[in-house]
């Protein structure tokens, strides 16, 4: 748990420094929070639901959870008019079988967007790399009873795929979406002489300096 909620730590961490680092636009921090411990309520296989967005959603994976909240927190930042969206998530172990440890998966529906973050990644000293979000992702998604699924079998572009489950939420905004299961939380040394050990507070530096790059 630790590791899984790294992404809201972020937000909250990098909303706290803006007041100190000369930020001159308006900066929306969501931090979807939900508990994950067993009860009358947890949601089942075969569950529907509707997201904030309006989309349904079959679950078919319990562990893929996350995603759900990020989805309507997604939605909600639609609905609040955010010119650009951001999101930062521990999602997918697929992302840490493909990049390793230490570099974060950068993927989203507006390459601008992506290459401004990625810009602001190198010279935070923080290892992005961008990863596809083809068609076929998306098309794996899709649910036969419902708009969508929360997770497919096999482990065949799973970040890619749940990158694309949430883009669905996110209209024609301009969107970025960070997979950082693998540099959130250092279980062996780090590379960075500056990053702790457990959590490294991975996307807060990169964050700070693309919002401080805005005017």
């Amino acid at each position: 748990m630790k590791g899984d909620m790294a992404g809201a730590a972020a937000v909250v961490a990098t909303m706290g420094a803006l007041q100190d680092s000369g930020v001159s636009v308006r900066v929306l921090g969501l931090v979807p929070a939900t508990e994950n411990m067993i009860s009358g309520a947890a949601t089942r296989p075969g569950d529907v639901v509707r997201g904030l967005g309006g989309k349904t959603v079959e679950i078919t994976n319990t562990d893929a959870e996350g995603r759900l909240v990020l989805a309507d927190a997604l939605a909600y930042a639609v609905r609040e008019g955010a010119d650009e969206i951001i999101d930062l998530a521990t999602l997918t172990g697929s992302c840490v079988v493909a990049l390793g440890d230490w570099t974060a998966g950068l993927m989203g529906n507006n390459q601008p967007l992506m290459d401004r973050i990625l810009e602001a990644a190198s010279l935070a000293g923080e290892q992005v790399w961008q990863l596809p979000l083809y068609e076929e992702f998306l098309d794996a998604m899709r649910g036969e009873i419902t708009d969508l699924k929360n997770s497919t079998t096999g482990r065949a572009g799973g970040a890619e795929r749940a990158a694309a489950f949430l883009g669905e939420f996110v209209g024609a905004t301009p969107w970025a979406h960070l997979d950082i299961a693998g540099p959130a939380f250092a279980e062996t040394r780090p590379p960075a002489s500056y990053w702790p050990s457990g959590g490294t507070g991975f996307g807060v530096r990169t964050l700070l300096r693309y919002l401080v790059s805005l005017k």
